[in-house]
């Protein structure tokens, strides 16, 4: 089975990171959006990467896809985020899920690629959950806040 730690991206800034910058940490990977009913999440996110950062990378992933909400530039976003939210967090250029897959989301929503299970993405704040091997843990509807029980309790394990 393939490990998401041989995944490359590039960040809202332009550089490009291999995920195995992170290797021997938690992943929470969320697709992202400045205009959605479930935006507030930001902050629950933000909270769990002051809580957790040492051993939990929380990766936003801006992502258009879903009834256009995401439909700004990356300067855009990335104001908005840290204005409105004091996202510090990592985050993500937007990847498209639905449309041009990107090569992580093709990895995490393929069982075939991540080994675990064929997960749809059908909206904004999808939470995948990722161990410090780069193995797909988990995943869970946009409804799962990020300061969840099933959340806090992986993290924490």
């Amino acid at each position: 089975m393939n490990s998401i730690h041989s995944i490359d991206v590039e960040m809202i800034d332009g550089e490009v990171i291999s995920l195995s910058k992170y290797k021997g940490k938690k992943l929470l990977i969320v697709n992202v959006a400045s205009a959605c009913g479930f935006t507030p999440q930001y902050e629950g996110l933000q909270e769990l990467h002051n809580m957790f950062g040492d051993i939990l990378v929380v990766l936003g992933c801006p992502c258009n896809d879903f009834g256009g909400q995401e439909p700004g530039s990356e300067q855009e976003i990335q104001s908005f985020c840290s204005t409105s939210f004091g996202v510090t967090f990592p985050m993500t250029k937007k990847l498209g899920i639905v449309n041009e897959t990107h090569p992580l989301y093709a990895w995490l929503t393929s069982q075939e690629a991540n080994g675990v299970v064929d997960a749809e993405v059908n909206w904004n704040f999808c939470k995948f959950l990722v161990n410090e091997d780069g193995q797909l843990a988990h995943f869970y509807a946009s409804a799962v806040a990020p300061a969840s029980e099933e959340i806090i309790g992986w993290v924490k394990a």
